[in-house]
């Protein structure tokens, strides 16, 4: 039996790499160096700066100023006395409405007719103020004392106390209006010389309703310029077909004659419905 060797011992790789190197150093020529490397020296310089600084003292040498005055200009205001208006308003009273006396219980109407509607009631003894009269002299105009809602009576209701009814001026009132029921009936008039037919077509109303129809006319008579109310009543049962009415007209007045129609029911009147009226 053979002894055995020992192992060969490998030399690491990088061992070889540093010997080849250094071989190749061994035989290469030395090249000589061709540039310097220059040294930088730095210096510190120390610049010492010497300031001056100089004080001024100013000295204040009083001087003697003779000053002139300079003359005062004096201004005297005097007012106008101008007197100030007096501010208190001057009151006008307004003149006290006659007065009448109720006479006995009575209803007090919308407009001077009795076809009016009812509007209130007075007690027998009540004090009114009137207010005016109707144009035919037959109704009086009346309200509360120092009141505005008034109303109409005939004049025999009412003591007047020596009042002259011709003296009281003649006044107009406004209706009631019932707009949404029923409407005004449509019309038309023809002339006859000095006579003025109207005509117009029945506007149905129920039977408790129905009162009939309103005429607000102004015409022309006898040189006067007159405008008056003209009721025409009628029932349920007569309110159909054609209605007319003739209506005096003359020549002879400035202002325009004419009429309107209005339907009339329990609770008030419709607006009214303008007829065209033939000039004289």
């Amino acid at each position: 039996m053979k002894p055995s060797r020992p192992p060969r011992q490998t030399l690491p790789a990088i061992t070889v790499v540093l010997f080849v190197l250094l071989a190749g150093t061994a035989c290469s020529p030395l090249l000589p160096q061709t540039e310097a490397t220059a040294l930088v020296q730095t210096q510190v310089v120390t610049l010492e700066v010497t300031r001056q600084v100089t004080q001024e003292v100013t000295v204040v040498v009083p001087v003697p100023v003779t000053v002139t005055p300079t003359a005062t200009l004096e201004f005297t205001y005097t007012p106008s006395l101008t007197p100030t208006p007096s501010l208190t308003p001057t009151i006008t009273s307004t003149p006290e409405l006659p007065r009448a006396v109720i006479l006995e219980y009575s209803d007090c109407l919308y407009g001077p007719a009795d076809y009016h509607l009812y509007k209130t009631s007075w007690l027998a003894g009540s004090e009114v103020e009137v207010v005016g009269r109707s144009q035919d002299e037959l109704w009086i105009n009346v309200q509360e004392v120092h009141g505005w809602n008034s109303c109409w009576l005939p004049v025999e209701a009412a003591d007047l106390n020596g009042l002259d009814i011709s003296g009281l001026p003649v006044v107009t009132t406004m209706l009631p209006a019932s707009r949404y029921e029923y409407g005004p009936p449509a019309g038309y008039a023809r002339r006859d010389g000095d006579e003025v037919t109207v005509y117009w077509g029945a506007v149905w109303i129920s039977r408790d309703e129905v009162r009939g129809y309103l005429l607000d006319t102004k015409t022309c008579q006898s040189g006067e310029f007159i405008q008056q109310y003209i009721f025409v009543s009628t029932t349920f049962d007569e309110n159909v077909g054609t209605f007319s009415y003739v209506i005096r007209d003359e020549a002879g007045c400035e202002q325009v004659s004419g009429v309107r129609i209005a339907s009339v029911g329990k609770r008030g009147y419709t607006l009214f419905e303008k007829v065209f009226w033939p000039p004289p």
